[in-house]
């Protein structure tokens, strides 16, 4: 299962860094074309998925109760994130050559790169300010657990932490069989 995750001491290196390969993935994305492209993008999904799942069962449910405002700021990021899922579903349905996939990740793209912008000014900095070294470590422990059992997809729908718990095993089994499925096919 070879992902770009990368391991940091705290949450907030953690996320950062793979907001970072994030960028990276969705360069190599419109950078290249054919079946390079297509499988940079199934890379790039399976990164973005395993990344929500953490934020939204770990970091944003931090941030609701430490942040004077993190309610307005979750509920605003849950929102992107159910777009960004949605228009990633999308695109899985189109060819990644077409016209109409390049429009498409080309909006998502500059989306995405603001909404990480966002995550890290607004969430990620005053979680790091607020919470002790030890709390933010145990956060990133609980963020790469929380990955290992992650859906492989987007699941537009699934942006709270407990309807990750309650629907996310269940989607990542479908999702992992369909990922062999596709590898064999």
């Amino acid at each position: 299962m070879g992902t770009m995750i990368r391991n940091g001491t705290d949450v907030v290196t953690f996320l950062h860094e793979q907001h970072k390969d994030i960028e990276a993935a969705m360069r190599l994305v419109a950078t290249t074309h054919g079946a390079e492209r297509a499988s940079a993008f199934v890379a790039l999904r399976r990164l973005l998925a395993v990344h929500e799942t953490a934020e939204e069962e770990i970091v944003h449910p931090a941030a609701r109760r430490a942040l004077s405002d993190g309610e307005r700021i979750v509920n605003a990021h849950l929102q992107e994130e159910k777009t960004a899922k949605r228009v990633l579903a999308e695109l899985e349905t189109l060819d990644s050559d077409s016209l109409e996939f390049q429009d498409s990740f080309t909006a998502l793209q500059e989306a995405v790169l603001e909404h990480a912008e966002s995550e890290e000014r607004f969430e990620f900095e005053a979680l790091g300010a607020m919470l002790d070294a030890r709390r933010l470590e145990r956060m990133r422990k609980a963020a790469e657990l929380a990955e290992t059992l992650a859906p492989t997809r987007p699941h537009p729908g699934l942006e709270s932490a407990t309807a990750n718990i309650l629907v996310g095993p269940f989607a990542s089994m479908i999702d992992h069989t369909r990922d062999a499925l596709a590898r064999k096919g």
